[in-house]
């Protein structure tokens, strides 16, 4: 098989595209022919040694990517015949090994892709949707709500509009050049701006005052930094400031945007971080991400929730990457063998 292979920490140029071995699935595995692989920005710190909600891998060479969707193969010895050919989705977990024409999953893993979404669309929701559907249980969106998306050009920002328009809520949705806000316009949401506008916090507040709201309810916080901090200064009393990432500030030397105590009471609002073991506790059942995964899927079947996609071929993954670090990309990044 072709695959992505890492020989040294480093740049976006360290990923080369290889002819090696294909994987054989073990007992309880299966073997997907790869027809979509997703890119998270957190691969582009994997890739350089960083550490983050997973390891830097331990051993090089390693093929990168941790979502997969295609079609079963290959079985390992007691694996249920039954998922032999069938469309399937997977989150490999800690375990890498996305970015390759073939990848091997346990079976407990493997969701079955709804007929109404191709590949592509499918890893978006197994990871990017996932964690939608964990922050939005922190929410609590109905038609009296405002919600701020910074970043809602974004996998998740984009899910995060659609989500709230569907509960009723008032959306703003903000992203860097008038393309991306385009798109987040005809995402759905009620206003679509540009941060990099010095003004877009006073023209937020106008709309709200025009619309008959006093002030934001809810910001999703996916970007720390100044951004950030515009749009928390716009919620009022009973307002949730939901931090899920920190991508403004940089995932390799920044972190969330936090507050002293004394600002929030005097503010009256609520700032949380809402990834990890805090998703995974509201979330329940024997399986938290499972229970989130199934959660993506359902919505997106039933077409409430579509994901948007960039797709580059498998071979270009370095100019994947590049396009990641450079806020070039628009929706979930996605490589195709």
């Amino acid at each position: 098989m072709h695959a992505i292979r890492l020989h040294a920490f480093g740049p976006a140029s360290n990923l080369t595209y290889e002819k090696t071995e294909d994987p054989v699935p073990g007992p309880g595995q299966v073997r997907i022919a790869v027809a979509a692989a997703g890119v998270h920005l957190l691969d582009t710190a994997l890739r350089e040694g960083l550490t983050g909600p997973y390891p830097a891998p331990a051993a090089l060479p390693t093929v990168p990517g941790r979502e997969v969707a295609g079609t079963v193969d290959a079985l390992g010895e007691g694996t249920d015949p039954d998922w032999l050919g069938k469309p399937v989705v997977a989150h490999l977990g800690m375990a890498p090994g996305g970015y390759a024409e073939l990848a091997v999953v346990d079976a407990a893993k493997l969701h079955e892709i709804p007929p109404n979404l191709d590949p592509a669309e499918a890893v978006a929701m197994i990871g990017t949707g996932r964690t939608a559907m964990g922050i939005v249980q922190f929410a609590d969106l109905g038609p009296d709500s405002v919600a701020i998306v910074p970043a809602a050009a974004g996998g998740i920002g984009t899910l995060l509009v659609q989500y709230a328009k569907n509960a009723g809520a008032t959306v703003v949705g903000l992203a860097g050049g008038p393309a991306k806000t385009a798109r987040v316009r005809a995402n759905g949401a009620d206003l679509a701006l540009d941060y990099l506008l010095p003004n877009w916090p006073e023209l937020v507040g106008e709309f709200l005052t025009s619309a008959g709201h006093d002030h934001a309810t809810t910001v999703f916080d996916p970007v720390g930094g100044p951004t950030a901090r515009a749009a928390v200064d716009l919620l009022g009393p009973g307002g949730r400031h939901l931090v899920f990432g920190w991508s403004s500030e940089g995932i390799r030397d920044g972190g969330p945007l936090t507050f002293t105590q004394e600002y929030l009471t005097e503010r009256g609002i609520t700032s949380e971080s809402v990834l990890g073991p805090t998703m995974l506790s509201r979330a329940g059942g024997p399986d938290p991400l499972r229970t989130l995964e199934t959660r993506a899927l359902t919505e997106a079947a039933a077409g409430r929730l579509r994901p948007a996609v960039q797709r580059y071929p498998l071979a270009e993954a370095a100019e994947a990457h590049r396009a990641l670090e450079n806020r070039g990309t628009t929706g979930k990044v996605v490589l195709i063998p």
